[in-house]
């Protein structure tokens, strides 16, 4: 018995091994985020791969714009959307983590409860999404940058330690640069470059506030639950909510902000 205890533990061991050298292997180059702008995502790579298997040919509109050519309109409206800590967290808004661990708490007790099924001595409950109000714009990086669109564990843990590098490597200033000039925003259409000029047809350097407040409010779900297209009185809804509430973000180069950006 002992003996067959001590080959399955170093089956565990050599197997932790190896998977820790992967991870050590295949880790990303994040230092290398504060002078080059990446080309692509994992997400873009996902979407082409996701068109090509359709049959269909890939779409990509992305043009690079740096921070300061972005409206600060629309840097607000997104902070306001996304990630209204941004500024003063480090890549993780324990706050927000905790509501939604309180969320999860109370709908697991209300589902256990109406199936009949809840004893508070032995009932454990659901782990959280933890989606969008508990991922904040450092999180949201690090998974479209590099991660698969699984939900599971382990990419949550990648995603934990990308988060904390791209905080550690990278200028505030930085990740919302390269956010910003990434995330997906319609069906191809990637950066608020591209997507000024798609929906508004001129730079993201001109937007307003309410067109700022239009682009910020698809984010969540621009192909489909924000879709203008599919669902324009969602997005009108959430633009206006964005407008009253973008005004009372305050970038740091503006004389607020724990951080300034650089």
């Amino acid at each position: 018995m002992w003996k067959w205890t001590k080959i399955l533990f170093s089956i565990l061991v050599g197997a932790i091994t190896v998977w820790l050298i992967y991870e050590y292997v295949t880790f990303p180059d994040i230092a290398k985020l504060r002078d080059e702008n990446p080309e692509t995502s994992s997400l873009i790579e996902y979407r082409i791969s996701q068109a090509e298997s359709d049959g269909k040919t890939p779409k990509k509109e992305m043009v690079w714009q740096p921070l300061g050519q972005i409206s600060t309109n629309l840097q607000r409206a997104v902070i306001a959307s996304e990630d209204a800590r941004f500024f003063e967290h480090n890549g993780f808004d324990w706050d927000a983590i905790q509501k939604a661990w309180d969320e999860a708490v109370t709908e697991g007790e209300k589902e256990a409860k109406a199936e009949g099924d809840y004893d508070p001595d032995a009932w454990i409950p659901p782990m959280p999404s933890f989606k969008r109000g508990a991922s904040t714009i450092t999180q949201q990086l690090a998974k479209n940058l590099y991660l698969s669109e699984d939900r599971n564990f382990l990419r949550k843990g990648r995603e934990a330690v990308i988060t904390y590098y791209l905080e550690k490597e990278l200028s505030k200033a930085r990740i919302l640069e390269i956010y910003l000039n990434v995330i997906e925003w319609g069906d191809g259409i990637y950066g608020a470059e591209a997507a000024s000029r798609s929906y508004f047809k001129k730079s993201a350097s001109g937007l307003s506030a309410s067109e700022a407040a239009f682009l910020a409010a698809m984010i969540p779900s621009p192909l489909n639950v924000f879709n203008p297209k599919k669902n324009p009185r969602r997005v009108r809804t959430r633009q206006r909510v964005l407008l009253r509430n973008m005004r009372w973000v305050k970038l740091p180069n503006q004389g607020t902000g724990k951080r300034r950006v650089k």
